[in-house]
């Protein structure tokens, strides 16, 4: 899945979506719209200045990871129906904030990502070597 994208401007500054372009220098596709992800609620892991974060890594997660974030202080498994969030499962696809899959794979525990759906300012955070080894769309 493709999603186009206005705004940004070609340095993805502003408050808009940067360039939507993935790490492997293609479109950026939809990371996942159940759940709905990305900074900007929009089902993809764009970013702009605005999302200090770095929600650029389209993540698929794990019991292990979820249980790792939430030991970091992220808990990204139990509801919060007060914001509409019903709490993330194991298969899930998530626009992870890129520092976060870096501590993760520091301490062995990162998600497997989609390439194709992760943004690449997450290189700025995370080596396109790493995120291959852990990427479920290479073939």
């Amino acid at each position: 899945m493709l999603l186009e994208q206005g705004g940004g401007g070609e340095d993805g500054g502003g408050s808009g979506p940067a360039p939507s372009v993935n790490v492997l220098g293609g479109r950026l596709e939809i990371c996942s719209l159940k759940p709905m992800t990305g900074f900007f609620r929009n089902g993809c892991c764009d970013t702009s200045d605005q999302d200090v974060g770095s929600h650029t890594v389209c993540a698929v997660m794990t019991a292990e990871f979820l249980k790792f974030s939430k030991s970091r202080g992220n808990d990204l498994s139990t509801p919060m129906p007060d914001f509409g969030f019903k709490g993330l499962k194991p298969g899930d696809r998530w626009c992870l904030c890129a520092p976060r899959w870096q501590e993760a794979f520091a301490a062995g525990q990162a998600p497997r990502v989609v390439l194709r759906a992760t943004h690449q300012g997450a290189l700025s955070y995370c080596s396109l070597a790493d995120l291959k080894r852990h990427a479920i769309d290479l073939v």
